[in-house]
């Protein structure tokens, strides 16, 4: 079994996943666009039963989903890093936002689902051969006070 660890940005909540992603997606969802500031999610749902938070408490906003399910966001209550969600129907798996892996690339498979929603797309967004990486930026820590 692969233990696949991730976190925040500040680093005061970690977690550990131990079990196979069992699929992944992109959300395109108006809350998933709107709690990540991007026009999608990338995401692998793995069972519950093996993810662990290791460091931390995270905060935890409740929604109702487009669906009317209750839908659990957690995130980092210092940085705001979003790191997974949990749906009231399926509490045997969790949605984690891939990118918060500490090796993303290598965090599950390709993606199996990528909903497609017109009305909520992003016609300003590159898509195919137009589209260009941005060069890489700095990171740089700010210490409050």
């Amino acid at each position: 079994m692969i233990l696949r660890v991730g976190g925040c940005l500040c680093g005061a909540v970690r977690y550990e996943s131990g079990g196979e992603p069992q699929f992944s997606l992109q959300c395109h969802c108006r809350d998933c666009q709107r709690q990540s500031g991007a026009p999608h999610v990338a995401a692998v749902r793995v069972p519950s039963a093996a993810f662990r938070i290791v460091r931390g408490t995270p905060k935890r906003y409740i929604a109702k989903a487009d669906s009317g399910n209750d839908i659990t966001r957690v995130f980092c209550g210092d940085c705001g890093t979003p790191l997974y969600v949990q749906v009231s129907t399926r509490p045997d798996i969790v949605g984690v936002r891939v990118c918060t892996f500490d090796d993303p690339a290598g965090s599950g498979p390709k993606p199996t689902s990528s909903p497609r929603v017109p009305s909520r797309g992003t016609t300003w967004m590159p898509r195919g051969r137009d589209s260009q990486p941005t060069q890489r930026a700095r990171r740089t820590r700010v210490n409050p006070g």
